[in-house]
């Protein structure tokens, strides 16, 4: 295989997520075990009878959070209630032991931008890139948001910029409802801190949890909802958008996110003015 071949499949793994090398030599997983391995994973195996125990039903990675308290939801509020300010909010999530994520993530993603603009931007959770920087959207994906915005006159000065979760799932992979439950406390307070007069939801994720609704991001795209904290009497107007992962993925759907640009444009222009 020649190099030029090399460097696009080493791209494409990439593009998949798979930017940690687990062993020096690749796997196998489709050649036939052998025999002496076959017999001791037959050996390890549970009787079909036998119930798997409670240590077994949990992921490894929540297993490795140390000291995860009973109530994890409980504990959530309470902290992320306590916090008065931005650097409080993420030093509590530091301080934050209920979510399995922190045990494999290298760094928390907490925050980026001017958390005094008037738009906050709500992605999913950290990449790679993220995880490595400490940083949301810095990788590929961000370097498309940070294009989107500029088309319409704005950067990370004239936004803040954040994600459901502060901590980047192992290989890329879709964050699980007990992730995003767990730190959902923290998101919330961390809207109503910063208080901004317009948000954007990036993406199905943040779109569906944080709109309570069931539908995908084709049909919750375009439209704007008003969302509402239990603390903050007054709604504010929120916008769900493609992520520009996706836009990455289909191309053609940049028309569609082009528009969704033009109708925040024009609703950041009346929030600010009014």
């Amino acid at each position: 295989m020649d190099q030029e071949a090399l460097r696009a499949a080493l791209a494409w793994q990439l593009a998949l997520g798979a930017d940690e090398a687990l062993n020096e030599t690749a796997i196998n997983r489709f050649a036939a075990a052998p025999p002496a391995a076959a017999a001791v994973a037959a050996a390890s195996a549970p009787l079909p009878s036998a119930a798997p125990s409670p240590a077994a039903a949990v992921p490894r990675a929540i297993r490795a959070a140390k000291g995860t308290p009973p109530d994890t939801g409980a504990e959530a509020r309470q902290l992320a209630a306590a916090a008065m300010d931005l650097p409080a909010l993420r030093q509590a999530l530091e301080n934050f032991e209920g979510c399995g994520l922190k045990a494999t993530a290298s760094n928390l993603v907490f925050a980026d931008g001017n958390p005094a603009a008037p738009l906050m931007l709500i992605g999913e959770a950290p990449g790679g890139d993220e995880d490595r920087q400490g940083r949301p959207f810095v990788g590929v994906s961000g370097q498309l948001l940070d294009r989107m915005l500029a088309s319409i006159g704005l950067d990370r000065d004239a936004c803040y910029i954040t994600n459901m979760l502060p901590w980047r799932p192992p290989g890329n992979r879709q964050p699980t409802a007990a992730e995003l439950a767990a730190c959902l406390p923290f998101l919330q307070r961390h809207i109503a801190l910063v208080a901004p007069r317009v948000l954007v939801f990036v993406g199905g994720t943040s779109a569906k949890t944080l709109l309570g609704k069931s539908e995908g991001i084709m049909r919750l795209r375009g439209r704007w909802y008003d969302f509402k904290l239990p603390e903050v009497d007054e709604a504010i107007p929120a916008l769900a958008m493609f992520h520009p992962a996706y836009l990455l993925r289909s191309p053609a759907q940049k028309a569609l996110a082009w528009r969704d640009l033009l109708a925040l444009q024009e609703r950041l222009a009346t929030a600010v003015t009014a």
